[in-house]
């Protein structure tokens, strides 16, 4: 899936009409057959499979929120076919709608722009439940997950949940993130797909618990681990090019722990700094010259550690040289020319020969950050309520590393 892009420098984009907000609009019957029927092919292909719990104490009509977790751009494929033909809002991100909003909105989709305050999304869901009549779906981590394991949730969807006052269902699919990973440039590997839908809160549980009492329930639902569940399963991926740009995820050598020397080709992850070498195995255990066994999550919480301490040393920054898009409407996104993305304890500065853009540490617990965009690059994203940056590192291992660095730094600060 490609995007539009057009180049116009910073001052041009300036002059250019803003991205005007609409009421959702609830999908009509046929739309929602539509997508569960181009759903369809992929999914048989998976031998997909929904396992339902406690759905059967809420009824077919009534407006729910779905909370999902992001895996796989099969995600929305599964979504349409267990939820109809109840009619869903889906809150998406906004550069989904560049070049398609007509279709985006008469398919239901609410656009929100990642880890940015917004209160219209709040009052566009509500306007959802309350007018429209139709529920809700949405991806509470806001990003895909580079690890296989949940990114961080945001607070306030207990407060969320709290005003919208209906039932919660919880999705969370096994297989997904197996069959396409985003570190693995969308490439499909051959793997059974499955789910299990769960009715977790009602009403009633709404009104009685409180918000910290919510996100507590919420978190623990949504604590998985794909490689795990692949080991215990014995689950056997064999695709030849499963390694394939592994170093996105596992940037720093676990051996000479030099960082951005890591290189995965096949189905093995390099270091080009000491040549040591890992084996990405069928079951999903990265296994080392000395029969060393590593586990890729616990490598990517090895990694948040290092940043971390990086962080507490006064060591940590990023200064790098990036190639600038920005988003100002659905029409496309523009393309401004080279600038320079920095990144410390106080947060983003990004600037070149027209303009600087600052963004506070505390405006975002987490950071919108993207491997293969659209099929264009890997990206840090930073932005308000009026323009979304999107920027490609020249180094592109130092996307992981700053969002990891990103999430350390808020904690630290809120923590203070």
């Amino acid at each position: 899936m490609k995007i539009k892009v057009i180049e116009k420098s910073y001052q041009e984009v300036l002059k250019e009409p803003a991205k005007k907000n609409y009421k959702p609009i609830k999908t009509n019957h046929l739309f929602r057959y539509l997508l569960k029927l181009v759903s369809k092919k992929d999914l048989n292909k998976t031998n997909f499979k929904c396992e339902k719990i406690n759905m059967d104490k809420i009824s077919k009509k009534e407006e729910c929120l779905f909370l999902m977790n992001h895996s796989s751009f099969i995600d929305l494929e599964i979504a349409s076919t267990i939820l109809y033909p109840r009619p869903f809002n889906i809150v998406t991100t906004e550069d989904g709608f560049i070049g398609k909003s007509w279709l985006m909105r008469h398919i239901g989709c609410i656009p929100t722009r990642k880890f940015v305050s917004d209160s219209l999304l709040v009052k566009n869901m509500i306007y959802c439940v309350k007018k429209l009549h139709s529920s809700i779906l949405m991806y509470p981590e806001a990003s895909y997950s580079f690890d296989g394991t949940c990114t961080p949730l945001p607070t306030s969807i207990g407060k969320c949940i709290k005003l919208l006052k209906i039932p919660v269902v919880i999705i969370i699919t096994e297989g997904a993130f197996l069959r396409d990973p985003l570190y693995n440039n969308l490439q499909i590997r051959k793997t059974n797909v499955s789910c299990k839908m769960e009715y977790v809160l009602s009403k009633e549980d709404i009104n009685k618990l409180s918000v910290e009492e919510i996100n507590k329930i919420i978190t623990e639902k949504f604590s998985f681990d794909n490689f795990k569940t692949q080991q215990e399963k014995n689950v056997l991926i064999t695709e030849p090019f499963r390694a394939d740009h592994l170093e996105r995820v596992i940037y720093k050598c676990p051996h000479c722990l030099k960082e951005g020397f890591m290189v995965g080709k096949g189905i093995y992850l390099t270091c080009k700094n000491c040549s040591s070498q890992y084996e990405l195995t069928e079951n999903g255990f990265l296994k080392g010259q000395n029969n060393e066994v590593l586990h890729i999550p616990d490598l990517y919480k090895w990694e948040r550690e290092c940043v971390k301490k990086e962080i507490e040393n006064g060591e940590y920054h990023l200064d790098e040289e990036v190639e600038i898009f920005i988003m100002k409407n659905y029409k496309c996104v523009y393309k401004i020319g080279d600038g320079n993305l920095h990144h410390d304890i106080n947060g983003f500065i990004l600037k070149n020969d027209e303009f600087t853009f600052k963004q506070p540490s505390l405006a975002s617990y987490s950071l919108y950050s993207d491997f293969y965009w659209y099929e264009k690059g890997d990206i840090i994203a930073i932005g308000d309520n009026n323009m979304e940056y999107y920027c490609f590192p020249k180094n592109s291992y130092l996307v992981a590393k700053t969002r990891l660095a990103t999430e350390e730094i808020y904690k630290m600060l809120k923590e203070k």
